[in-house]
């Protein structure tokens, strides 16, 4: 099977510790969601620990709603994050006895001065070139608007401070 792959990078202005735990505390999680989207009522599972799942519901619209998020197979407090993402029953989907047939996101965080580097290598398995154009379109520009929100997150919280 081929994998396809692409990497993203941001400077924000927190600590590595400080976006580390926007990324593992369900409680500051909230910047994954779309502000153009309904926010679900369920809240956010999060299981810290290798081969603990994040998962987490999107809603679209009101007839469009799916689970995301992943099972952990690497963490490193406040320098890095590995995930095979996905849920079960839901997008992309994933299958728990097969985690490395799934998209696999890589998540540093290095420390800049009084800043964080942050890069995000996501690992997409295809199957065909087909399967890599309908993922690549929206798995890279979603992951950029998304971790775009943390940042803009981070940049205000670091105003308010």
């Amino acid at each position: 099977m081929t994998r396809h792959e692409f990497t993203l990078t941001w400077t924000l202005d927190a600590s590595p510790a400080d976006v580390f735990e926007a990324w593992t505390d369900p409680d500051q999680l909230e910047w994954f969601y779309n502000d153009q989207q309904p926010i679900p009522a369920e809240p956010i599972e999060l299981d810290l620990r290798v081969g603990g799942v994040w998962r987490q519901k999107m809603v679209i619209d009101e007839g469009t709603a799916y689970f995301t998020g992943g099972v952990y197979r690497e963490i490193v407090p406040a320098e890095k994050l590995v995930f095979a993402w996905g849920a079960t029953d839901g997008w992309p989907e994933l299958d728990l006895d097969r985690l490395d047939d799934s998209p696999q996101v890589t998540v540093t965080f290095d420390r800049d001065g009084r800043q964080t580097a942050m890069t995000l290598h996501v690992e997409v398995p295809a199957r065909s070139e087909a399967d890599v154009h309908a993922w690549w379109s929206h798995a890279r520009d979603g992951w950029r608007d998304t971790v775009d929100r943390l940042a803009a997150r981070l940049d205000r919280a670091s105003i308010a401070s």
